[in-house]
């Protein structure tokens, strides 16, 4: 395997584990999808191979020996030349404090394993998704910086470079009222082909002509009068504008004062605004994914530590009660050993999906709380309520009727529940809800099973 060509592919992945195993499972699926993939086993062959050569994105083991993957990254993001290189972490732990750490030392993602390919490419590709619109609007930022430099030259200059540029250079000379003083309108000085045409005349027919406060009524009638401050106060004016033209859309303006008067450049920016979009796009799922449960697609557990705290802070003002309900699937363990794991996935799927379905609460959330382990988070649901909802829960998954076989409760997957209710207050900690509701859990559990237990 050539590490060093230069053949175009879908992205340079640097793999870091110090479980061989790991690699070539990561390794070979991502070259069979089209990846160049370098794997090294230690966090200091790491550190040596990135500055090598630099990759788009590292798959980082937490735990290695010598140095773990969070001093790694506190590494990188502390080298000025690789702090920008996305970090994605991967790892068996599955505590919420070791993503809260991850996500604090600069890593930009977080998978646990065991991992489903399909969720780390899918991740891998966000990641590259947004470097690739990053760097376009980089460029772009650039190209307008320098347009922006061009405006403060001479008139002269302007003027020199009038017919070659691709963006719309106006000049605007203030014509005043000879009794006020006031500006009333701006002649046209100097404009290029690309103003004339978006005014469907041509250069010679608006030179000297009053056109720009008319033009203005049905564009935006706000803007004379702050074009009129650019001359007062010498102040530069920015907006972006939308302004169908062609096969443009979105414009970007940059005005300053230029004698008794003002020029303009006018660029085109459809293509940056579309970008835009596009990024935002990428952020809003890759922040979807890192609250979602990658297998049973409710809330993940990160999410649910959040909105215990957010509505832990709301309800202790409200003084409003806060219901949860913990409950797992019973006698698991040996549901997976007997129907093997892809049907227990199956099983933790359509246990998650049918709670779901049942909790339409407002502000209410369904979470995976860790393997066979659910949580139902119920703001100003009181023990009654909470009660209502457990009872529902049970009595759908009876409903399922999912065969399990080697249960010696029933023959069919049943539900340990735990509940708990507190008026919520600022001088008790959010955890304490969660452990009574675990106690709730431990004394269902206790007393056979296939119940509920409130505490």
């Amino acid at each position: 395997m050539n590490f060093d060509s230069e053949s175009e592919n879908k992205g340079n992945i640097l793999l870091v584990d110090d479980v061989p195993e790991n690699l070539q499972l990561l390794s070979h699926s991502l070259l069979n999808l089209g990846y160049t993939v370098r794997s090294v086993t230690t966090g200091r062959m790491a550190l040596k191979t990135v500055k090598v050569k630099r990759p788009d994105i590292i798959l980082l083991d937490i735990k290695m020996p010598e140095i773990d993957g969070y001093q790694v990254c506190r590494i990188l993001k502390a080298d000025e030349l690789l702090r920008t290189i996305p970090v994605i972490f991967i790892s068996a732990l599955d505590d919420v404090f070791d993503k809260v750490t991850a996500f604090e030392l600069g890593g930009t993602d977080y998978i646990t394993k065991p991992f489903q390919m399909g969720e780390v490419v899918a991740r891998i590709e966000n990641q590259l998704t947004i470097q690739r619109q990053q760097r376009l609007l980089e460029r772009e930022n650039i190209r307008r910086r320098e347009t922006e430099e061009i405006l403060y030259q001479s008139r002269a200059m302007l003027a020199s470079i009038l017919n070659s540029s691709l963006d719309g250079i106006a000049a605007m000379q203030a014509v005043r009222n000879p009794i006020t003083g006031e500006i009333d309108d701006f002649a046209c000085l100097v404009v290029n082909p690309i103003i004339a045409k978006a005014f469907n005349s041509n250069r010679e027919d608006m030179m000297g002509k009053l056109l720009l406060k008319r033009f203005l009524a049905n564009l935006d009638p706000q803007l004379f009068h702050e074009f009129v401050n650019i001359v007062e106060t010498g102040k530069p004016l920015k907006r972006d504008f939308y302004y169908p033209f062609g096969n443009s859309l979105w414009h970007h303006f940059v005005a300053v004062k230029l004698g008794d008067g003002f020029a303009v450049t006018i660029r085109d920016i459809t293509g940056r605004k579309q970008i835009e979009l596009a990024l935002q796009d990428a952020n809003q799922k890759l922040e979807q994914l890192a609250n979602l449960d990658g297998l049973t697609q409710v809330a993940n557990r990160r999410c649910l530590d959040r909105r215990l705290q957010e509505e832990w802070k709301r309800l202790a003002q409200e003084q409003q009660p806060l219901s949860l309900i913990l409950f797992d699937v019973d006698k698991f363990k040996f549901y997976n050993d007997y129907y093997v794991h892809l049907v227990g996935d199956d099983c933790l799927i359509r246990v998650a999906q049918t709670v779901q379905q049942i909790v339409d609460y407002p502000a209410s959330l369904v979470a995976r709380y860790g393997g066979e382990e659910f949580s139902v988070l119920l703001p100003n649901i009181d023990s009654a309520q909470a009660i209502k909802v457990a009872q529902s829960i049970q009595q759908a998954i009876h409903a399922q009727a999912i065969p399990h076989a080697q249960s010696d409760i029933r023959d069919i997957v049943t539900l340990s529940l735990g509940i708990t209710t507190l008026i919520p207050a600022n001088d008790i900690n959010p955890d304490t809800l969660v452990a009574l509701a675990d106690r709730a859990l431990y004394n269902a559990k206790q007393q056979g099973r296939d119940r509920y237990c409130v505490l």
